[in-house]
């Protein structure tokens, strides 16, 4: 017989992370292998002993689901997570499956249905709510549509942002700083700084502002 599921459960109410544990040890392959009360203290567990599968709440105090789930993978990424929160908010799915989660769960899914994503999780697998697999596929399509149009609109540049440009621009047209952008695409400050300089002069924009107006315009965002 194999050894059971360890699962890591991650919600800052007590309550919430009792239920869990006797949903799931009603299963005789999946154990509660611990508990942490926010991503900060998740991440010190982790460290300490690394689980099979950690069900991560999102809004957490001190570190949330999201930036503990993008920091975990990437010191263990044979670690799987699973989202599990009462947000369906499109924002809250994508960052979620961007930081690297495996699967995203509302919290009213069924007993059976947490063990099953918590199996298919361990296995290396994805595992969606129905609700949430929709949000995933629209998107996609979005994104097909809108890359098409965005490479076309890229290549109309007297020079062309690279990739790496790319994906600052999208940062710098949301209004946000050097220091949060390179929070988010594990850059230094001041490498984002450089790259902000030169998406500038590409644009022709004279600041900020008008380089995520231009960008909006042209459809490069």
């Amino acid at each position: 017989m194999s050894a059971p599921i360890e699962v890591l459960v991650v919600d800052d109410q007590p309550l919430f992370r009792e239920g869990l544990r006797m949903l799931l040890e009603r299963h005789d392959d999946l154990v509660v292998a611990g508990e942490a009360s926010n991503g900060r203290e998740a991440l010190e567990r982790v460290r300490a002993a690394p689980p099979d599968v950690v069900l991560m709440d999102v809004q957490m105090p001190g570190l949330d689901g999201v930036e503990a789930t993008r920091t975990l993978r990437e010191e263990h990424p044979d670690v799987r997570v699973i989202i599990l929160t009462t947000f369906d908010d499109d924002e809250y799915v994508f960052e979620g499956l961007r930081a690297g989660a495996s699967g995203y769960l509302l919290k009213d899914v069924s007993s059976d249905d947490l063990a099953r994503a918590v199996r298919t999780a361990a296995a290396g697998e994805s595992f969606l709510q129905p609700s949430v697999a929709a949000k995933v596929v629209g998107e996609f399509a979005r994104l097909s549509s809108d890359g098409s149009r965005r490479i076309v609109a890229n290549a109309q540049l007297a020079e062309p942002l690279t990739d790496r440009e790319l994906e600052i621009l999208v940062h710098l047209a949301a209004d946000r700083s050097n220091r949060e952008i390179a929070g988010r695409v594990f850059l230094s400050e001041g490498t984002v700084k450089n790259h902000v300089t030169r998406i500038l002069a590409k644009l022709g924009a004279g600041d900020r502002a008008e380089a995520g107006t231009r960008a909006r315009d042209l459809g490069l965002v």
